[in-house]
């Protein structure tokens, strides 16, 4: 999958040394995973009564967060929404889908990262 683009909590880490376009996350990013919805499998900005993910987690798992090309460009309803690439959880315990490494991998990663960089998930 391509990267297309990343984000960040401003309010625990500095926005990443990288050439893959950054966005700061705020209060009230979402992702919309509601396939019947116009805004399905996109970051929008709640309230939204549709099902979506708030980006800006409790826990530290988006705390820098890479946004892969998957049902994107390309967009089909009901064609898999948020695969993202995040960090680990401590043991590495199973994401929802998604791909996580620990915060000094993705600081390696991001400093050869670019928009289209591919990432192939073995």
């Amino acid at each position: 999958m391509r990267l297309l683009y990343g984000f960040y909590r401003v309010d625990r880490i500095a926005r990443p040394a990288t050439r893959l376009p950054m966005l700061a996350l705020k209060p009230g990013m979402l992702w919309c995973d509601a396939p019947n919805h116009p805004a399905y499998n996109s970051m929008v900005t709640g309230p939204l009564s549709a099902s979506h993910e708030t980006l800006m987690r409790d826990d530290h798992l988006y705390d820098v967060c890479l946004v892969m090309d998957w049902n994107i460009q390309c967009r089909k309803r009901g064609g898999g929404s948020a695969i993202f690439l995040h960090l680990a959880r401590p043991g590495y315990s199973p994401t929802e889908g998604c791909v996580a490494v620990s915060l000094p991998d993705m600081r390696r990663l991001l400093s050869i990262a670019r928009y289209g960089t591919v990432v192939k998930v073995l």
